[in-house]
C-alpha cells in the first residue's frame, strides 16, 4: 500500500511544498513544513514500542502528533480531554501508552502518572513551523519504518455506552480504503479546502477531517470552536467543504434568517457534509431552502469507518444516508439473523456490513470482537434501518435504544423525531419505548418546546405523528423538558433521560 499521505513522500532535496495543508486559526503549516515537523517527531517516538496516546485538543500539535504517529507506523490513542479520570484511567490501562503527545503548556489529569510526555515541535514565533523544508518520511530517503496495511494505525475508543469503553484498532488499511471511497463519493480532490469546528479524538474530526484533507493534497481550516461566524469568513475566503454535525447544522439553521451573508457563503460551498447522527428532515428543508444547497448525509461508525453516504453525483434525498461506498457491502436482516432480500422502503433491519473500511478488533476483548463479527465476516452494527428499492439507507435507530415493538409493529424512533421536529411548537425531540401490558411497548415522545410557556399539547403532537406517518406510529406519553441531554458529538444520550 503507498503512503497513507503522499504529499509528505519525497526526496528532501526537492523543492519545498509550500501548499497550505493544516490551520487552526492564526498558525498554519505548509506540507514542507508539516512533512518537517511530523517526520521529525517520527523519528522521536518509532522505537516506542507501543501505542502512543495523543492529547487530542482542537490545535495543529494534535495533527502534527497523530500524522507523525502514522509515518513512523506506530498506532496513535486520540484522549478526548473532557474525558473523566475514571474512563481516562480505564483507556490509559487498557491501551498502555507508552508515551504521551501534547501541546506545551497542556495541563494532564493524574491519571497520567509519570507516563512519559513528549511536548509536540512545531516552530515558534507565529507558529507557522518549522520553515526547514525538510521532508521525511516512512517511503521517501531518510527513515524507514517496518509497517503492512495491517498495521494499527488508530486505537480509537468508542462511547462506552453499554460498559466501559472499548478500543477499535483501526488498521491502515481501513482508513486508506475510507478515504478514497469517500473521495470517489464526493469527488474530493486536492483542489478542496475543507473546514470544520469538530473535535480531533474521534472518526468524524480526525480521519476524516484531518487525515482526509492531507490524503487528498488539499488543506483544512479547522475553527477551534465552531461558530457561524467562522463558517462564513472560511467559506468567503475560498474553502470548499464543510464537515458538521446535526447540533451545528441546527444552528446554522436557525441563524439563517437573520444571516444572508451566512446564506450566501453556505450558497458558495461545493459540498456540506453531516454526519455522527442523523440530521433532521426540518433542517434539511431550513437550509436548502435559504442556501439552495442540500446537506449530504453519511453513515459510519468507529469500528467500520464510512459504509455509506449521499454521491456529490447523486440525489440529495433528505432523510437517508446515500448508498454504499465503494467496496463496502451491506445487508438488512432480521432478528433471526436471516438477510432481508426485497428492499421495500418499510421493512426494518438491523444493518451489517463487511470491507475493507473495517476495524481489526477490540484491544484486549477476543470476546466482543467474536460476538461483532458473524461467521461469515459480516460486522453487526446494531443499528436499524430499512433501504429502498434503489439501495438507499434510511437509518431509523440503534437496536438498543431505538427500535420499539408496539402492538406487533416494528417501529424506528428516528421517522418519529423527524415528523416532532416538522411541530412548529418543538424545538428538540427524542423518542423511546417503555413497557405497555397491552401494547408491548408504549411510545413514549420527549420534548423540548419552542416556547416553554406555551408548550404544545400531547393530543396535537399525536395527532400531528398520525397524519404524517401512521396512527400506530403516534406517542402515547408526551414528556417535557428544558434540554435533552447530549454528548460531545451532538448525540442524543437517551439513556440518559429521566427514567430511562
Amino acid at each position: 500500500m503507498s503512503s497513507l499521505f503522499p504529499g509528505l513522500t519525497g526526496d528532501p532535496t526537492d523543492t519545498p511544498d509550500e501548499r497550505p495543508a493544516l490551520r487552526f486559526g492564526d498558525r498554519s503549516l505548509t506540507y514542507a513544513e508539516l512533512a518537517a515537523a511530523a517526520g521529525a517527531l517520527a523519528d522521536r517516538i518509532s522505537g516506542a514500542g507501543g501505542p502512543v496516546a495523543v492529547w487530542a485538543t482542537p490545535t495543529l500539535e494534535t495533527a502534527v502528533g497523530v500524522v507523525a504517529a502514522l509515518l513512523a507506523g506506530v498506532p496513535a490513542v486520540p484522549l478526548n480531554p473532557k474525558s473523566g479520570e475514571s474512563e481516562l484511567g480505564h483507556i490509559l490501562k487498557d491501551s498502555s501508552p507508552t508515551l504521551v503527545l501534547t501541546a506545551h503548556g497542556d495541563q494532564l489529569p493524574s491519571a497520567f502518572g509519570a507516563l512519559e510526555r513528549i511536548d509536540v515541535a512545531i516552530g515558534t514565533g507565529t507558529g507557522t513551523g518549522t520553515g526547514t523544508g525538510v521532508r521525511v518520511s516512512a517511503e521517501g530517503p531518510g527513515a524507514t519504518y517496518d509497517f503492512t496495511p495491517e498495521t494499527p494505525a488508530l486505537i480509537v475508543y468508542t462511547s462506552g455506552t453499554t460498559g466501559p469503553p472499548k478500543g477499535a484498532v483501526i488498521p491502515r488499511r481501513a482508513v486508506a480504503a475510507t478515504l478514497d471511497a469517500l473521495a470517489d463519493a464526493w469527488q474530493w480532490t486536492g483542489e478542496d479546502v475543507l473546514v470544520h469546528g469538530l473535535p480531533l479524538f474521534h472518526v468524524h474530526g480526525l480521519i476524516l477531517g484531518i487525515l482526509g484533507p492531507l490524503r487528498r493534497g488539499g488543506s483544512v481550516r479547522h475553527l477551534g470552536r465552531f461558530g457561524t461566524e467562522g463558517v462564513t469568513r472560511e467559506l468567503n475566503d475560498g474553502a470548499t467543504m464543510l464537515f458538521g454535525v446535526p447540533t451545528m447544522y441546527h444552528r446554522i439553521a436557525e441563524a439563517l434568517p437573520g444571516d444572508p451573508e451566512l446564506a450566501e457563503a453556505l450558497g458558495r460551498a461545493r459540498l456540506l457534509v453531516s454526519g455522527s447522527a442523523a440530521l433532521p428532515v426540518h433542517d434539511h428543508e431550513r437550509i436548502t431552502a435559504a442556501t439552495g444547497q442540500r446537506v449530504v448525509e453519511r453513515y459510519g461508525m468507529t469500528e467500520t469507518l464510512m459504509n455509506t453516504s449521499v454521491r456529490a453525483d447523486g440525489e440529495p434525498r433528505a432523510g437517508t444516508v446515500g448508498v454504499p461506498l465503494p467496496g463496502v457491502e451491506l445487508r438488512l436482516v432480521e432478528e433471526d439473523g436471516a438477510p432481508i432480500t426485497a428492499y421495500d422502503g418499510e421493512t426494518v433491519g438491523e444493518i451489517q456490513v463487511r470491507g475493507p473500511n473495517l476495524f481489526t478488533e477490540y484491544l484486549n476483548r477476543p470476546d466482543a470482537t467474536a460476538a461483532a463479527f458473524t461467521d461469515d465476516g459480516w460486522f453487526r452494527t446494531g443499528d436499524m434501518a430499512v433501504r429502498d428499492p434503489d439501495g438507499y439507507v434510511r437509518i431509523v435507530g440503534r437496536k438498543a435504544t431505538d427500535l420499539i415493538k408496539s402492538g406487533g409493529y416494528k417501529i424506528g424512533a428516528g421517522e418519529i423525531e423527524n415528523a416532532l421536529l416538522e411541530h412548529a411548537g418543538v424545538r428538540e425531540a427524542a423518542v423511546t419505548g417503555e413497557p405497555d401490558a397491552d401494547l408491548g411497548e408504549r411510545i413514549v415522545a420527549w420534548i423540548v418546546p419552542a416556547d416553554a410557556q406555551s408548550p404544545p399539547h400531547a393530543d396535537e403532537l399525536a395527532n400531528h405523528v398520525a397524519a404524517r406517518l401512521a396512527p400506530h406510529k403516534r406517542p402515547r406519553v408526551v414528556r417535557y423538558l428544558d434540554a435533552l441531554p447530549r454528548n460531545d458529538m451532538g448525540k442524543i444520550m437517551k439513556r440518559a433521560l429521566p427514567g430511562e
